[in-house]
């Protein structure tokens, strides 16, 4: 009965010796010597500034998740485009339930001002 998990357990270790051998390998080769160059906060190119918890504006994060949505939406469309005259009516209505759930989405950000740029 044990013999059956033997692929398993084999599977495991071989795993865990792809993840843990280049570790332990960088840690046992790689040279180790810092200066104060490697030591120093580095942002950008140029001293830190502020405080790392400082406020920030998420309009950019809100835009590039929504240009997210919107990708994976047309992501969608090209299969079921392919497809259509094969799934029929039943397809063609699940589509329009899908896409007019995305574009009431589009509508509430919309409304929201999410999408106005200062």
């Amino acid at each position: 009965m044990l013999e059956n998990y033997f692929p398993v357990l084999l599977f495991i270790c071989v795993g865990l010796a792809v993840g843990v051998a280049p570790l332990v390998l960088g840690r046992l080769v790689a040279p180790n010597r810092p200066d104060s160059a490697k030591l120093s906060p580095y942002e950008c190119g140029f001293e830190a500034f502020g405080d790392a918890r400082m406020k920030f504006d998420v309009r950019y994060y809100l835009v590039a998740i929504l240009f997210i949505l919107f990708d994976l939406e047309i992501a969608f469309l090209f299969p079921w485009a392919v497809v259509l005259k094969e799934i029929g009516t039943f397809g063609f209505v699940s589509m329009l339930i899908f896409l007019a759930i995305l574009v009431i989405g589009f509508v509430y950000e919309w409304m929201k001002g999410a999408l106005e740029w200062e």
